[in-house]
């Protein structure tokens, strides 16, 4: 009987039925899931020629392997270990749900393995007997008192080394000293004649006249400061004024008389 199903799985996976609804490939939001053409003009309904195979009867797989796994078992979702009771080991396989966690599959893989079925979808997981168990935390244990150890005595200082005496400067070459000068004259100023004051023995004694007159010539001529001009008031101002306007009119006027006509000596008849 296993020979029989394996061939009939081989027979079911030979004719590679695939049916994919219209247009799935010419928009996005089109899934390849199956949908019947309803279209009155549609070709894939119409079963024009590479537009796509319709559903039919020739196309199902046999009786008895469908809906089969192709490792020969019906496969089977589990979630809790009570799942796993009425389970047969030869004709059906375990795939746990991904949802479920770590520690969890752990013990739904262990028991499903024990039990002789079959995982379709295992997972290494570290054994019981490699994990090692945390170790429990020790109580706080009083420390022994220990006793200080002893000091090491203090070892002598080594005595400071006698610094080297240092070697004074020698002095240098006076024939060094010549050539440096010559290549580097030095500008000497010229020196300013002073002439020399005779002494106070030879001078005539300055009498009283020439003292007075020698100190009014060194006193600086101060000139008077300038009074300050007296600030004219309102009144003032305006009579300044007026008396600016008169003089203008004055002098538009000619100053020059008109000179009176002399007599040409013809007496003017009575």
């Amino acid at each position: 009987m296993a020979d029989e199903i394996r061939r009939l799985i081989r027979v079911r996976t030979r004719k590679g039925a695939t049916f994919k609804r219209d247009g799935f490939g010419k928009k996005k939001q089109l899934s390849s899931s199956w949908r019947k053409p309803r279209g009155q003009h549609n070709k894939q309904r119409e079963q024009k020629k590479a537009k796509g195979a319709l559903p039919k009867p020739g196309f199902g797989s046999p009786i008895a392997v469908r809906g089969m796994h192709p490792s020969g078992f019906y496969e089977v979702l589990i979630y809790t270990l009570d799942d796993l009771e009425s389970l047969n080991p030869k004709t059906h396989a375990v795939r746990i749900a991904a949802n479920i966690g770590g520690r969890k599959r752990g013990a739904l893989q262990e028991k499903a393995l024990s039990a002789g079925l079959k995982v379709l979808n295992a997972k290494e997981l570290p054994s019981a007997k490699n994990v090692q168990p945390e170790p429990a935390k020790k109580a706080k244990e009083e420390k022994p008192h220990k006793e200080p150890a002893p000091k090491p005595k203090p070892k002598p200082k080594p005595k400071p080394k006698p610094k080297p005496k240092q070697e004074p400067k020698k002095k240098e070459e006076p024939a060094k000293k010549a050539k440096e000068e010559k290549k580097e004259p030095a500008k000497q100023e010229p020196k300013k004649k002073v002439r020399a004051e005779p002494s106070g023995e030879g001078k005539p004694k300055k009498t009283e006249k020439q003292k007075v007159q020698k100190a009014k010539e060194e006193k600086p001529h101060k000139e008077p400061a300038p009074k300050p001009k007296p600030k004219k008031s309102s009144k003032q101002k305006s009579e300044s004024a007026k008396g600016t306007k008169a003089g203008h009119k004055t002098a538009l006027k000619p100053t020059t008389k008109p000179k009176k006509k002399t007599g040409t000596g013809v007496k003017d008849n009575e």
